[in-house]
């Protein structure tokens, strides 16, 4: 079954029980951003560590982009989103994922927060 994490850069990671882990933005960082213009995706096979910056996002209000938020190597990009970024503003935690990985060391995943803890964090925000 798989688990969702959230870091504090509004990204979400789902890990599946092969190890192999999603990455997304959250509708709370769909919302703020507004509509997504251009994604550039990361390479399949290129090997991140944490903090790196994998892909870069643009919309309407602003640029951004998605870090990696712990080391692994790219398995796979959403190729869809080159022609139509506005996936991620309509389905942000399914059909607008931005790329899948293979975690270097899952140990990493226990620094981030769960779905009350990334609930809690926005609360925070205001």
């Amino acid at each position: 079954m798989a688990k969702t994490f959230y870091t504090q850069e509004h990204e979400w990671l789902r890990v599946e029980d092969d190890g192999v882990v999603t990455v997304g933005i959250t509708d709370y960082a769909q919302d703020h951003l507004g509509d997504l213009v251009y994604v550039q995706l990361p390479e399949v096979d290129k090997e991140f560590t944490k903090g790196e910056e994998a892909a870069v996002i643009e919309s309407v209000k602003t640029a951004g982009e998605i870090l990696m938020p712990i080391t692994g190597m790219v398995t796979a990009v959403n190729e869809t989103l080159g022609d139509e970024p506005g996936k991620v503003n309509e389905d942000p935690m399914g059909e607008g994922w931005f790329f899948k990985f293979k975690a270097g060391d899952t140990t990493a995943l226990d620094e981030l927060m769960d779905e009350a803890g990334y609930k809690s964090y926005i609360e925070s925000l205001g």
